[in-house]
């Protein structure tokens, strides 16, 4: 089976021949960490991202334009400095299988693990489109305005193809590599694990995880109005961006507080996430809505709700669904449609430290003190939770992700001794 190139863009190309130009050695000299000619290509890249046309029509592209501006990549690049004893150098050849649902994440995969010194091959699924299709447009244009030098051991080290679904393909590439990426739930890390890697190489998954939000009433109450609208257009991003479907979206959403006060401030914010919803022109599809009506049912006959209600604006009345839980233990940690979301109330944060499972990634917050969460923080350690950020950054990538340091895991050391 041939692979169809998608960057560079080239001819359909057989596994083989692709795995037998990544090896060979690049014009100027193999890559480093940190190496020059990578900084400069995706420097280029991220101002394209950044281009007004682009950004507005893909918001999320905007996030990963900021996250590869040269300062950025600076920052990220001074914690893998050589020491000493010890001189840190690429792992080599890196094969990345990212999730279609989440379409570009592939991209801050790639980029850290190019920065890194890897040569790359990442499997785009024949499914992306819109923020993926934009990419790799930005990807070529980038690939015109940088020097030869550059675009020459871009062209040769990193590729990024496309292929239907092949034991051959996957097996090939899977055996080469040094270092093989997996996003995209349990069932994709079981999938490509059936194809063995070198008895040197390991692999770097992600699977299924699951995220949810807190609240702290008095924070909440304490809260300008200002305040308050910025937290809510934040949780809409982090909710609503992906249909909800990324890893460290919010599915659930507990008030930290006293019951009364608790109900009454989550009625204030569902009218106001109702309003962005509204000046959004947010509409939920046909399908949607009647996943949302069955995943709420369902919920209801396995006893783990007590209420629902489903709110919206104008025509959409479905925009918003809200589960009661019965008891925070039952959060579902399943994806039930987009905009629905299992809502509970607790007195402290420590009351949720029990109910954490590995399985959790992100917490999303609103009102709360450093003090405050870094001892909740502590009290989960070990169960779950590798992030806790502000509403609005949920999404927001980070060379630190599912508590892996990437780029160094993207890297090797070698230690010299005299």
């Amino acid at each position: 089976m041939e692979l169809t190139q998608r960057f560079p863009a080239g001819a359909p190309v057989a596994a083989g021949a692709l795995l037998a130009d990544l090896r060979a050695e690049p014009r100027g000299g193999r890559l480093g960490v940190g190496d020059e000619r990578i900084v400069e290509f995706l420097t280029r890249f991220a101002r394209t991202l950044l281009a007004p046309a682009t950004a507005r029509r893909y918001p999320e592209l905007a996030s990963l334009g900021f996250f590869l501006r040269k300062g950025e990549i600076a920052r990220a690049l001074s914690g893998l400095r050589d020491t000493e004893n010890a001189l840190r150098f690429p792992r080599g050849l890196v094969f990345h299988v990212p999730p279609a649902n989440v379409d570009t994440i592939f991209v801050y995969s790639w980029a850290l693990s190019a920065l890194a010194g890897n040569h790359n091959v990442v499997r785009v699924s024949g499914r992306s489109a819109g923020a993926a299709e934009a990419v790799l447009d930005a990807l070529d244009t980038a690939l015109g305005e940088v020097s030869e030098d550059c675009a020459a051991v871009v062209r040769q080290t990193q590729r990024m193809v496309t292929y239907d679904r092949s034991d051959e393909v996957s097996s090939t590439l899977s055996a080469a590599c040094d270092l093989r990426v997996v996003w995209g739930g349990d069932a994709s890390v079981r999938a490509l694990r059936q194809y063995p890697l070198a008895p040197h190489a390991r692999d770097l998954t992600f699977p299924d995880r699951s995220s949810f939000a807190v609240l702290s009433v008095p924070g909440w109450q304490r809260a300008s109005r200002d305040e308050r609208e910025r937290a809510v257009r934040g949780f809409y991003n982090d909710a609503y961006w992906f249909d909800q479907a990324a890893c460290s979206s919010p599915r659930a959403v507990f008030w930290v507080g006293e019951p009364d006060a608790a109900a009454e401030a989550a009625a204030r914010f569902r009218e106001l996430l109702a309003g962005v919803l509204a000046e959004r022109e947010h509409v939920t599809e046909p399908a949607m809505a009647v996943q949302k009506r069955v995943a709420a049912y369902g919920a209801a006959v396995d006893g783990t709700i007590d209420r629902m209600s489903f709110t919206g604006a104008g025509a959409d009345v479905n925009g918003i669904a809200t589960l009661e839980l019965a008891e925070p233990a039952a959060l579902p940690r399943q994806w039930l449609g987009a905009g629905t979301f299992a809502q509970g109330n607790v007195r402290t944060l420590a009351e949720l430290a029990p109910i954490v499972v590995r399985k959790d990634q992100t917490v999303s917050q609103f009102g709360f003190d450093r003090v405050e969460l870094t001892e909740f923080a502590r009290q989960v350690a070990g169960r779950g939770v590798d992030r806790i950020v502000p509403f609005g950054s949920a999404l927001t990538f980070s060379a630190i992700w599912d508590g892996y340091d990437l780029l160094t895991e993207f890297s090797r050391l070698v230690t010299v001794a005299t």
